[in-house]
């Protein structure tokens, strides 16, 4: 008589560990690509150091991400993956990525890795104020103070009427924004499409704008290294995205959010080892800023969704 609860007891238990090790594999996942993107940055560097023309590198690496998309998601076999019914938020979710390139390509030449992510990271803060008109999320006065001491942070790292405040730390801040525009198509098209076919039209766009307008900007490369960042460069695009795809299926984006701020640490080490640019005491402490209250609107965020599920169910 006392067996089945037993075993229903011990049949949660094991429910409840598998979801832990599944939500582990989507974190480690989750850092993983941040350490990837982390190093597209270091190439981006090293690309911009060597006089080449920022649309040939773009359009290089579009081109050649969307050869390796075609072979991982062989829409010839699986049409699925094309079909959708929100063709326009995609494209803007792509011309998004595109820009957001552009911009950080021109910013990496004078900025340091850390610098530029610092400032970058500001982007989950603006999703928090456009939530509320182009979402429907209600912003509550934490998270709103939370916000403001975030940007306050992003002041303490751009530092204007200084030296350092230029035109590549508002290309930061542009990409930025362009990244909470990303963000937020990103969780429309999740309601209506598959993470794949996201994927697929971001690098159809991506070819279709670059391509024809490449021959105009070609510059032969003078030195295999540089062929292999670009080769290398387009490898750990699709990768890195091909992860981020991955993780979301092993847990919900709520729980993964806040380890993206691991890219911090990833762009100091290779900022250091690279390139020899230590982060001075002004990026640390704005960065700091900055991800404390990128966390906390995390944290608001997911209490807010945890109240919402309790209200529900208590009807």
């Amino acid at each position: 008589m006392q067996s089945t609860p037993i075993k229903n007891g011990a049949s949660d238990k094991d429910n409840k560990t598998e979801g832990r090790h599944r939500y582990g594999l989507g974190i480690l996942l989750i850092i993983c690509a941040v350490f990837i993107f982390s190093i597209m940055d270091a190439l981006v560097k090293y690309l911009g150091s060597q006089s080449l023309n920022s649309i040939y590198i773009i359009g290089i690496r579009f081109t050649l991400t969307f050869f390796w998309t075609l072979l991982i998601l062989k829409p010839w076999k699986h049409p699925e993956v094309t079909r959708t019914k929100h063709l326009g938020l995609h494209l803007i979710r792509a011309a998004c990525m595109i820009f957001a390139a552009f911009t950080v390509f021109v910013a990496l030449k004078y900025l340091s890795m850390p610098a530029m992510t610092s400032i970058v990271f500001a982007a989950p803060l603006i999703v928090s104020i456009l939530a509320g008109y182009f979402l429907g999320e209600k912003i509550g006065p934490r998270r709103i103070v939370a916000v403001i001491i975030g940007f306050l942070g992003v002041l303490v790292v751009t530092r204007p009427g200084t030296s350092f405040f230029s035109l590549a730390a508002l290309l930061a801040l542009l990409t930025a924004v362009l990244n909470a525009f990303y963000s937020m198509t990103t969780r429309r098209l999740s309601d209506h499409d598959r993470p794949e076919t996201a994927f697929f039209y971001t690098a159809l766009a991506g070819i279709i704008v670059l391509l024809p307008i490449l021959p105009f900007f070609w510059e032969t490369p003078d030195s295999w290294t540089i062929w292999l960042a670009l080769f290398v460069l387009s490898v750990l695009s699709t990768l890195a995205h091909g992860i981020l795809t991955i993780a979301h299926k092993y847990a919900p984006a709520s729980i993964l959010a806040p380890f993206y701020y691991a890219q911090l640490i990833s762009a100091i080490f290779l900022s250091v080892i690279f390139f020899k640019q230590v982060p001075d005491k002004w990026t640390l402490i704005g960065g700091s800023i900055v991800v404390a209250s990128g966390l906390y609107v995390f944290y608001r965020e997911h209490v807010r969704k945890k109240e919402k599920r309790e209200s529900q169910s208590a009807r």
